[in-house]
């Protein structure tokens, strides 16, 4: 049902096909050409592909170890796209892909149903060109699918408040936000914007039909029952089993990985302002230069545009929800981005043309600017790559490689500017955009991947020791699981590593031919490092063989025996 004083709904314009055929490019470009990178990707990975592997959904394991860090639903996507394809090169990126594409189709929607067709395709584009938007989508972290979750759950609430009565609606977006608490803790923020939407948006929509009532009341009931699909099971499970395991990964993902996390974090601590003077400024670039540049047009439609206030309003409480965190991180605030997006089309949208013309030049500047520093770093990597700087050093022959890469999308960028400075702002920078991770997906990542992953050792360790002999590995990566082409043990992901050294010390003893692989820059007491045997670097860290020859002969060992066992059933998933 559209409200009486929404804007009539138009046809697609011609510009939709285009529209929709870049950003799918964009955001699909790259899928296939590289593996998981460090530090969240591998870990996701490779939950989902013990899932398939083990026929064990509702308790994930990491290496054969309960991983309680995160809600499931994340991972069960993963799994459910590596079931499909068989390739989980690809189903590892394509949850955050469709989550990205899900999440820029529900803005357009909702801008043309609030504000008409010109806000919502402003929307689209000012989203899909926003540096953090397409980080996330194009990655394989859980953030890009909460963010669909949220935005979801939004959409819903201003169906229903602003569009409606439209109770479908309202039930459907709790149940969003169930999903998006399945995903990761965060997925209730959109019953922060009820805050606005009762202090502004109050009685019936001037029908005479009620936007508020008993009925309110089944949305957070439909929350609690979505999520007892999933937590009811888990549950139960752990009470008839009652193993420790199973109660530390109940307790762990219900009470530490949520309010403790969030009431007493202990890592990513920053100050109260990061949000505001670090993460805005730089994740949410351009369009923080358009808020702080079009102020005076955003007070002026505050009083008199009901939706942009309530948008702009949850938008902050997100923002101030997070920063009274001591922990912060900037894709914690992903999740506000798409409505901000949409709050700043629709005041785009009604900014007279003085103000265009002032905000598109500062803009179009940023944006040749970015294309000149990239022709600069190509000429650098091509006549003198020793002065590339100290950072690059580990990928020299990478930046080597993709210098005419980066001198053909610098001139692209500066083109844009030059020729095409009579189209719309908002089009030349979602062009530049799409031109930029087409680079990044089908040059940059092939170019990098080598790099990124663990391959080579793996390979190596394969020349180095016999077929029967058992590895162990010490404060690994999940990488190493990934290319493992064998079984590998390890000794609790979760437990310090003190104690994970003890208990390593402990098996080697009971095999003398077994091995362990580590890092070169352990501090260990139980081995001797002098006996060790280099594989090669990943990680920015020598990777290290250590044998029965480097167990001292005593150790101060606990009185637990832990360890666990990953036997990869699928020997060239990544290869």
């Amino acid at each position: 049902m559209q409200h009486p004083h929404a804007p009539t709904l138009r046809q697609h314009s011609d510009w939709w096909p285009w529209i929709v055929a870049l950003t799918m490019l964009a955001l699909f470009a790259g899928i296939g050409l590289r593996d998981p990178w460090p530090a969240d990707e591998p870990r996701f990975a490779q939950v989902a592909r013990e899932m398939v592997e083990s026929g064990q959904w509702l308790f994930p394991t990491r290496g054969g170890e309960f991983y309680p860090d995160k809600p499931p639903m994340f991972m069960w996507l993963i799994a459910l796209f590596y079931q499909l394809t068989g390739q989980l090169k690809i189903a590892f990126l394509l949850p955050s892909a469709l989550a990205g594409l899900g999440t820029l189709w529900l803005v357009w929607d909702l801008g043309r149903r609030v504000w008409g067709e010109p806000v919502g395709r402003s929307a689209v584009l000012a989203l899909a060109f926003t540096p953090q938007f397409l980080l996330q989508a194009k990655g394989a972290q859980i953030d890009a699918v909460v963010c669909f979750w949220i935005t979801f759950g939004c959409y819903g609430l201003v169906r229903h408040f602003l569009l409606g009565p439209a109770w479908g609606w309202y039930a459907v977006s709790w149940v969003a936000m169930a999903l998006g608490i399945m995903t990761k803790g965060v997925g209730f923020l959109p019953a922060l914007m009820l805050l606005p939407l009762a202090l502004w948006r109050r009685g019936d929509d001037g029908s005479g039909q009620p936007v508020w009532g008993r009925r309110a009341w089944w949305g957070p009931a439909l929350l609690l029952g979505t999520l007892a699909l999933w937590l009811v099971p888990m549950w139960l499970v752990v009470e008839r089993v009652h193993s420790p395991d199973l109660l530390a990964y109940r307790d762990n993902i219900l009470l530490r990985q949520t309010v403790q996390r969030y009431a007493n974090a202990w890592h990513h601590i920053k100050p109260w302002h990061y949000y505001l003077s670090t993460a805005l400024p730089s994740m949410w670039f351009p369009l923080i230069v358009l808020f702080l540049l079009q102020l005076r047009t955003i007070r002026q439609l505050w009083r008199s545009n009901v939706a942009l206030r309530i948008l702009l309003s949850w938008v902050g409480l997100v923002v101030l929800f997070f920063s009274a965190s001591p922990g912060k991180r900037e894709v914690y605030i992903l999740p506000a981005l798409p409505m901000f997006a949409l709050a700043l089309a629709c005041v785009w949208e009604q900014v007279p043309a003085t103000g265009r013309h002032i905000t598109a030049r500062v803009l179009r500047a940023a944006l040749g600017l970015i294309g000149l520093l990239l022709m600069v770093l190509a000429a650098l990597a091509l006549v003198a790559p020793d002065r590339l700087p100290s950072r690059a050093d580990d990928y020299t022959d990478a930046v080597v490689a993709l210098a005419p890469g980066l001198l053909i999308l610098g001139l692209a960028l500066a083109g844009i500017v030059v020729l095409l400075r009579r189209r719309a702002l908002f089009e030349q920078l979602a062009l530049a955009s799409v031109l930029a991770w087409l680079f990044i997906g089908f040059w940059l990542w092939p170019a990098l991947n080598p790099h990124r992953t663990p391959r080579a050792i793996m390979q190596q360790l394969e020349h180095r020791i016999g077929p029967d002999t058992q590895v162990g590995l010490l404060e690994f990566k999940e990488q190493f699981l990934l290319f493992a082409a064998r079984p590998l043990v390890h000794f609790s992901y979760l437990a310090p590593l003190a104690e994970q050294e003890r208990r390593a010390w402990r098996w080697m003893r009971a095999d003398p031919t077994r091995v362990l692989l580590l890092p070169d820059h352990l501090a260990l007491q139980c081995f001797d490092l002098s006996q060790q045997r280099v594989l090669g670097e990943a990680h920015r860290r020598d990777w290290i063989l250590l044998d029965a020859s480097a167990a001292r002969a005593r150790c101060d060992v606990s009185a637990h025996d832990i360890s666990y066992r990953y036997t990869p059933l699928k020997l060239d998933i990544l290869k």
